[in-house]
């Protein structure tokens, strides 16, 4: 499937300004895309490594229809070159890009928009570490050392530059401070502070700004067939995060079973009924410690709403209409006297599940320490 600019979701002053580089032929040789997360700054980075390489007569995109827009439509274009952090697994013990290439290809076309917690998923990394080895830079200074395939240009594209080491960071310096013909180097980071300092100063920053709402409803509206007043909602409690609006989308249902627990947990407290607050306490057991990590996350974001919702500023509040129904009630309960006690109990929840401390003794302390928290 081609990709290009137009699939890219709003940011037409973006591709504006990086398509005037161009056509002024004033582009550096590295630009660096940043802004907040969901945002769209690795979809441009792509669409923006296919209209360089392209050799049609592209003027606002690629032309779709040369041979270099053929081999990216699986984005296979020999002088195209990811960089990524991986993680060091059995299979090797100097790992590159390269050894997860196919999964990294694999998620570019099924959807762009992706955070770094579906891509530890899509590589099976579970509680692994990722970062870019030194053996990373080696081998990108033997890939550009080569002839472009097609006599134009090569793209270096390099996700989360963050990630890493000051031993591979200073590799890479040398190779943007002197790079080879023709090649291009574009970083997409969520977080360009923690970027060795020398490669800040050695890029052009790219500012992706939030999508408004109303282009994170239009996208879902256009592109997944969602009902306009769902999407409407979804892109309100996203805050600018496309990549979240889409991962609430596809977890409308476990979403729905958080809710249902939370609701149950605390009717149960209030009620210091400790035999629904037991067989509460088994199905969460039975959730398995990856579920039960995200519906503490959950949790966390949903008393933080219930506690603004009691400003009655509509403007501040992030919740469905089926959570905000429960809150008109519930609310009033979460106030400056429990807040912090609550979220702290879920916060020391969280810690103890991710140390595989007992799940069954974790929440049933956790929901008789609710009973307390909700009479103050």
């Amino acid at each position: 499937m081609a990709y290009g600019f137009q699939q890219v979701i709003a940011q037409q002053g973006v591709k504006e300004h990086l398509l005037q580089m161009v056509r002024d032929n004033q582009l550096p040789h590295a630009l660096m895309f940043c802004g907040p997360q969901g945002a769209g700054k690795l979809p441009l980075a792509l669409a923006f490594a296919r209209y360089l390489l392209c050799t049609g007569s592209a003027d606002s995109d690629a032309c779709g229809e040369c041979t270099g827009c053929r081999m990216l439509d699986s984005w296979t274009h020999p002088d195209l070159h990811f960089s990524f952090p991986v993680y060091k697994g059995k299979a090797s013990d100097h790992p590159v890009s390269d050894n997860f290439l196919e999964a990294w290809r694999n998620q570019l076309l099924e959807n762009p928009y992706f955070d770094t917690e579906m891509w530890l998923n899509d590589i099976k990394a579970e509680n692994q570490q990722i970062t870019f080895y030194v053996q990373e830079s080696d081998s990108l200074q033997r890939k550009l050392a080569l002839k472009s395939s097609q006599g134009g240009r090569k793209v270096v594209l390099m996700w989360l530059p963050e990630k890493m080491s000051q031993e591979v960071a200073n590799k890479l310096l040398k190779l943007i401070e002197e790079p080879p013909l023709h090649t291009y180097f574009l970083l997409v980071s969520e977080d360009p502070e923690m970027v060795l300092g020398t490669i800040q100063s050695r890029v052009q920053r790219i500012n992706v700004p939030s999508l408004s709402e109303e282009e994170i409803a239009n996208a879902l509206v256009s592109l997944h067939a969602v009902p306009e007043e769902l999407a409407q909602n979804i892109a309100h409690i996203s805050r600018g995060n496309y990549t979240d609006a889409l991962k609430r989308l596809e977890a409308g249902n476990e979403q729905q079973q958080f809710f249902e627990l939370f609701v149950q947990l605390m009717r149960s407290s209030y009620m210091r009924n400790l035999k629904e607050l037991q067989a509460w306490t088994q199905a969460v057991k039975e959730l398995g410690r990856e579920r039960q990590k995200r519906m503490l996350e959950y949790f966390q974001r949903l008393l933080r709403e219930n506690f603004m919702y009691n400003f009655r500023k509509e403007e501040m509040s992030y919740m469905t209409k089926e959570e905000e129904q429960f809150g008109q009630k519930f609310a009033p309960f979460i106030n400056e006297t429990n807040v912090i006690g609550i979220m702290d109990e879920l916060s020391d929840a969280q810690r103890d599940i991710e140390q595989n401390v007992n799940a069954q003794m974790v929440f049933f302390d956790f929901a008789l320490k609710m009973i307390i928290l909700l009479k103050k």
